[in-house]
């Protein structure tokens, strides 16, 4: 850009009101601080070796210092919105801050051994690996837990071949898997990747399992129920003994989905209500890092009857020390040693840090703030009250008031799911949000919440990147920077 072209882009972008499609943390001074392809630049020759239809003869190149390079690219992270940028309510996700020491202790040159060394060899990374495996145990009241499946879904996945293996092992052929209608799509999902048939189980009035409904869906075909506890709507199943008798009495599994647990940390374990599996996701209820595809983990625990048929190999206390083993009946690998092994450290570091009563007050606070936010919105609420999320029925497209929120600076709910709430706003803060935080997202939700239905329709409008066509994005998507040409 020529100088004289820098100076106009300078005079035309001196404030956010006059640029509004620029967030206004990119001023400085009143001045607008313009990107690397913006910068004085100049051509250099360029002489190689490759093909001529992979070169160029000219290459244009910014002239920079290094402060101007440490800007672009703070600016570039700017442009999104991340769990450090400030609060991410998605409804069940559990989209919480991860605390940066963690990653410190990751870092520490000890975690660099090959998992393939000899059991001797890493008698401090096992360590590690058992007392994790004993802690989560401990806290979902479970008798055993594998590390291994690397996310939520895998570790859904996992928990359904164990009970496939339990159920062969036993001379069941059993054919169905019962999944309530509100649980996340990947329930029924991992159930039908096993072979199963889904039975999908109607929500009651008051927004939990319809239990006569579970009584009559019930037989000798089913293998499993799953069910998540506090549910999608943020309610906890208060028929949850009841609901484990009648599966068990038909000789069916009661699988725990641990989108939620971070709700009940030191209260109640999935154990004690009757759960024969569950699967714990640490990237949700010990704030390791979450999404963008990964990394995750999900680890299973389970009730003694099925630990002979966990994922090999699994780690137990040794003569002087540890070693790795095959459970008797294994279902063999899931993943390559204990699955993505940092994310395990971190969870360890995590857990570890808050204690007993640490993460009982993380459960109190996600409570707390769940029903404060609730409290605060304009939006119907129809449910409560409710334990770490709650689901508000939007006067609007759920889609347009997600967008509208952008403009607010906070990143939207989950919108449109579950379905038995209209135009759901699935709305999550966790523990990690103080009441300041908590009152700014209120404030985002009921300035939305004032806004006609053709000015949602245009929002948004202050973010970097304006409204899309979803449909055609979806449809035909731009994967490579190849396809910005077309």
């Amino acid at each position: 850009m020529s100088q004289e072209g820098r100076e106009r882009a300078d005079d035309e972008a001196t404030a956010p009101d006059e640029a509004p499609h620029q967030q206004a943390r990119w001023y400085a001074g009143g001045q607008y601080e313009p990107l690397l392809s913006e910068k004085s630049s100049e051509s250099v020759d360029v002489d190689s070796s490759l093909p001529d239809d992979l070169t160029r003869d000219e290459l244009e190149l910014p002239s920079l210092v290094e402060p101007e390079v440490a800007r672009h690219y703070t600016r570039l992270s700017q442009m999104n919105y991340g769990i450090e940028s400030g609060p991410i309510p998605l409804g069940s996700c559990t989209m919480k801050y991860n605390p940066s020491f963690t990653e410190d202790v990751a870092a520490h040159p000890g975690n660099r051994v090959h998992p393939l060394r000899a059991d001797e060899d890493k008698q401090g990374i096992l360590h590690l690996l058992y007392e994790l495996q004993e802690t989560l145990a401990t806290i979902g009241g479970m008798d055993a837990v594998t590390l291994q499946p690397p996310a939520g879904a895998a570790g859904e996945f996992t928990g359904i071949q164990v009970a496939k293996a339990y159920h062969e092992a036993n001379g069941d052929d059993r054919s169905e898997v019962i999944v309530p209608e509100s649980a996340h799509g990947t329930n029924f999902a991992s159930a039908a990747m096993a072979g199963y048939d889904v039975v999908e189980l109607p929500s009651n009035e008051e927004g939990r399992v319809e239990v006569d409904a579970l009584e009559a869906a019930v037989s000798d075909d089913t293998a499993l129920l799953m069910l998540t506890n506090p549910n999608t709507l943020g309610l906890f199943e208060r028929d949850i003994e009841a609901i484990a008798e009648i599966v068990h009495d038909a000789g069916g599994l009661l699988y725990y989905d641990g989108a939620n647990l971070n709700s009940l940390l030191g209260k109640a374990r999935p154990g004690d209500m009757g759960f024969d599996i569950m699967h714990f996701n640490l990237h949700k209820t010990f704030a390791t890092p979450h999404g963008g595809g990964g990394p995750g983990q999900g680890p299973i625990g389970v009730g003694e009857d099925l630990a002979p048929f966990l994922p090999t190999p699994q780690v137990r206390e040794a003569e002087g020390g540890y070693e790795t083993y095959e459970p008797t009946h294994s279902i063999g690998r899931v993943h390559e040693f204990m699955g993505n092994w940092l994310v395990l450290v971190k969870a360890y570091a995590y857990i570890l840090r808050h204690g007993d009563e640490g993460l009982e007050n993380v459960s109190e606070t996600a409570v707390l703030n769940a029903n404060y936010l609730a409290s605060q919105i304009e939006y119907d609420v129809p449910y409560g009250p409710f334990h770490h999320e709650f689901v508000a029925s939007a006067n609007a497209d759920a889609g347009d008031v997600a967008k509208a929120m952008l403009d607010h600076g906070v990143h939207p709910p989950t919108t449109k799911w579950p379905e038995i709430v209209d135009e759901a706003l699935m709305t999550e803060p966790t523990e990690t949000e103080s009441k300041r935080r908590l009152d700014d997202l209120a404030a985002a939700f009921n300035a939305v919440a004032a806004m006609d239905e053709e000015s949602l329709a245009e929002t948004p409008t202050e973010t970097t990147a304006r409204r899309i066509d979803q449909a055609t994005a979806a449809r035909n998507p731009r994967l490579s920077w190849h396809a910005l040409d077309e």
